[in-house]
């Protein structure tokens, strides 16, 4: 069930998206999409703020849950580039969070020449991990009390 905010508590600030109580206002949410898995797949943010797309990157082929585990780390290394120090990323996909905590994309996606720009990429992404400290909150979605994530692309069927 989703709350809609009326009143923002003190530490919130008036979003243009309805958000649950229980989630920061001060956050961006990442989603993937596949058609098929794996399949042309895509990433984006959204800030929750705002409700505008912060990135967006694809379609290529591959799978969601490297489209998770990229949007998590396109939208940490953004951030560090940027100098945003006061968000938190919401994921909704509990399997790209821990990769992203173990610096690793534990992919079984094969290596093919189709793939290989896709894990040109999951290289670049792991060794950004590996190089750089993370302080940024990665926050879990949660789906089941908050309907879908606000960077969700609305293909479920």
């Amino acid at each position: 069930m989703n709350t809609i905010q009326t009143n923002p508590p003190d530490n919130r600030h008036d979003t243009v998206l309805p958000l649950p109580l229980e989630v920061k206002a001060s956050a961006w949410a990442v989603d993937a999409a596949c058609s098929g898995n794996p399949g042309p797949m895509e990433y984006r943010a959204v800030d929750l703020q705002t409700g505008y797309e912060v990135f967006r990157f694809g379609p290529m082929h591959g799978t969601n849950n490297i489209g998770e585990f990229l949007a998590i780390v396109h939208a940490l290394a953004l951030m560090q580039q940027r100098g945003i120090t006061d968000r938190v990323i919401y994921s909704d996909s509990h399997t790209a969070i821990l990769w992203v905590k173990k610096k690793q994309c534990k992919t079984k996606l094969a290596r093919t020449p189709q793939t290989a720009p896709l894990f040109d990429i999951i290289r670049r992404a792991e060794t950004w991990l590996r190089t750089h400290n993370v302080t940024t909150p990665i926050l879990k979605w949660d789906t089941q009390n908050w309907g879908e994530v606000p960077a969700d692309f609305g293909r479920k069927k």
